[in-house]
């Protein structure tokens, strides 16, 4: 952080003195993006190009609730199937039976859930035969 602004000094005077003075300590020497221009300029404004910009660098994603739970479910289901016990696919279904009741009873935002809890019991029946038992 740099000193506070003098009594009596400008603001353009001041920040120029300190962007003189850093210029001179090589403190913008050696940059990212030095002399090149500047990224996305040919392409009109986005007021969420930070954003998009910040979760493309960070390669993060964003799904609404109800997409987000649907996937949710979904890898439940398959993680059930490759559940190592009966008690294990269970205990995974429960858990994911307990969201999806709670967001059918409180919407979440986005397009319609369109699921129901898993019928836990059918879902060992076919696990059992794809094991053999």
């Amino acid at each position: 952080m740099t000193e506070r602004k003098p009594p009596g000094v400008t603001f353009e005077t001041w920040i120029d003195k300190q962007i003189r003075e850093a210029t001179e300590r090589g403190d913008f020497a050696g940059l990212a993006g030095t002399g090149k221009p500047l990224p996305h300029l040919d392409q009109p404004y986005d007021e969420m190009w930070w954003i998009k910009e910040k979760m493309h660098r960070e390669h993060l994603s964003y799904l609404p609730p109800t997409l987000a739970l649907r996937k949710e479910a979904e890898d439940a289901l398959e993680a059930a199937a490759a559940a190592p016990t009966q008690a294990a696919l269970r205990r995974i279904l429960t858990a994911v039976n307990e969201r999806i009741s709670a967001a059918l009873r409180t919407p979440l935002e986005g397009p319609p859930l369109n699921l129901v809890p898993f019928d836990i019991d059918e879902v060992a029946r076919k696990w059992r035969e794809q094991q053999g038992s």
